[in-house]
């Protein structure tokens, strides 16, 4: 009984420990942001990294997410003759949870694994240690572009995310299942209004800023050389996808 406590208290621990060392980063990222030199290269870079090379994968999942959910829903609301009311449906899953919360998940398993496994490789081989050598800060030069390219383009894949996947649940609805266009193009935006639109945008903003602090901070306390490299681009994926998820409902309870 005793080892069970003591395993319970030994992981509580950790978490609070990894918390305190996140936000330690945090803190020092926003400090780094503001302090010249601006490697304005380097953001441009990280963000056609995250942002347009990301467009592929977010067309796939969010416009077959539409389709998905449009077909799951009209066959449902047929049986309470409510197949007007499917497009106000996909639109407000999509651009109030779905979109953000898809979108950021596979930036995630795209991007912020390639950023802890980058990072890592260059702790576990002294990269880094070259770099406070010649003067330059780690965080400065490896962590602020790319969450600056999280904050800035996760908002407008996460806005393409949305457009696409209302676009796949009207080619399934109207074209597939039959529903009247014009009705259902109509209920798309009829229950719509900009804070809902708002809200998406702001978390995927905070997402942004998630997914890349942790890929960072998971490479940048990388230890056991090639092992810890991809033992560190594991636990990246897994914190930043689990923090997301918890980060998603705070926020829903905030913005409505």
């Amino acid at each position: 009984m005793t080892a069970v406590f003591e395993s319970i208290g030994i992981f509580f621990v950790r978490v609070f420990e990894e918390t305190g060392l996140w936000f330690r980063m945090l803190w020092r990222t926003v400090r780094w942001t503001f302090r010249p030199p601006f490697e304005l290269g380097e953001w441009m870079r990280q963000m056609v990294r995250l942002g347009f090379d990301s467009i592929p994968v977010v067309v796939l999942t969010t416009m077959f997410t539409g389709m998905v959910l449009a077909l799951q829903t009209y066959n449902g609301f047929a049986r309470v003759h409510a197949e007007n009311f499917v497009g106000s449906v996909v639109s407000l899953a999509m651009l109030r949870e779905l979109s953000p919360v898809l979108v950021a998940l596979m930036v995630t398993g795209r991007v912020g694994s390639s950023m802890a496994a980058e990072i890592g490789t260059m702790r576990v081989t002294e990269q880094i240690d070259a770099l406070k050598a010649l003067a330059t800060d780690p965080v400065q030069y490896l962590f602020v572009p790319r969450v600056i390219a999280g904050i800035v383009m996760l908002p407008f894949l996460t806005i393409l995310g949305d457009a696409l996947g209302i676009y796949g649940g009207y080619l399934v609805a109207v074209r597939l299942m039959g529903a009247n266009p014009v009705i259902y193009s109509s209920a798309t935006y009829n229950f719509l209004d900009m804070n809902d639109i708002w809200s998406g945008v702001i978390k995927s903003a905070a997402f942004g800023l998630i997914l890349t602090l942790t890929g960072c901070v998971r490479g940048y306390y990388t230890y056991g050389g090639a092992e810890g490299v991809g033992r560190s681009t594991t636990n990246a994926v897994v914190s930043a996808s689990l923090i997301i998820l918890l980060a998603d409902f705070f926020l829903t309870k905030v913005l409505f």
